[in-house]
């Protein structure tokens, strides 16, 4: 096995937990990276590119290692859904997400700043929610505070119970990192798993 550092470019304990599956060693630096979409960006297009920005906010500092950056766009009637921040916006998206299915595009970027090569991919997954009413949405966003997931829902702990149904490339991605995919990359730098 290749013994390079691995670098999680994230501040999200999910990602930084799902990583920890793999049973590499790695560490985690907090990159500083602007998260608003572009005009006109797709997001699919929003997700690939602030993965990329926040590998490459950190390589100065890991001049080499693997890092890994990820980042996740929900996109519901044509329209981008990021972080709510606050209990008033993740009410306004649950209430527009309700019995409508919502599409998660969740880039992973894999930097190897030694090489300069750059391997990103995007998973897709399609969640489905209940016909969820006010009082639903409040007594989970109360118990949840799910205020920095993408879609104000966290499938991994309670907001699973909002979902009639998903489908996708990789249930990981839907909480945030795209482990299947990331697999698949560090293969490609020759770091292998067993």
């Amino acid at each position: 096995m290749n013994s390079q550092l691995i670098v999680l470019a994230s501040s999200s304990v999910y990602r930084s937990e799902l990583l920890k599956r793999l049973k590499l060693p790695f560490e985690v630096a907090v990159p500083n990276v602007d998260e608003t979409a572009l005009p006109n960006e797709s997001a699919r297009a929003t997700s690939i590119r602030l993965a990329q920005e926040k590998a490459r906010a950190i390589a100065a500092d890991y001049p080499n290692a693997l890092i890994v950056g990820s980042d996740q766009v929900a996109l519901l009637d044509g329209r981008q859904l990021g972080k709510p921040l606050t209990h008033d916006n993740a009410v306004k998206q649950l209430r527009a997400m309700r019995s409508k299915t919502t599409c998660f595009y969740t880039a992973i970027t894999l930097l190897n700043s030694k090489s300069g090569k750059m391997q990103t991919k995007v998973a897709k997954n399609h969640v489905t929610l209940h016909d969820l009413s006010d009082m639903e949405i409040e007594g989970y966003l109360l118990k949840e505070q799910p205020y920095h997931c993408a879609g104000s829902a966290k499938s991994e702990g309670l907001g699973i119970a909002l979902i009639s149904k998903m489908s996708g490339d990789d249930p990981n991605a839907l909480i945030g990192l795209p482990l299947i995919l990331l697999i698949q990359m560090l293969r490609q730098e020759n770091v292998h798993l067993f």
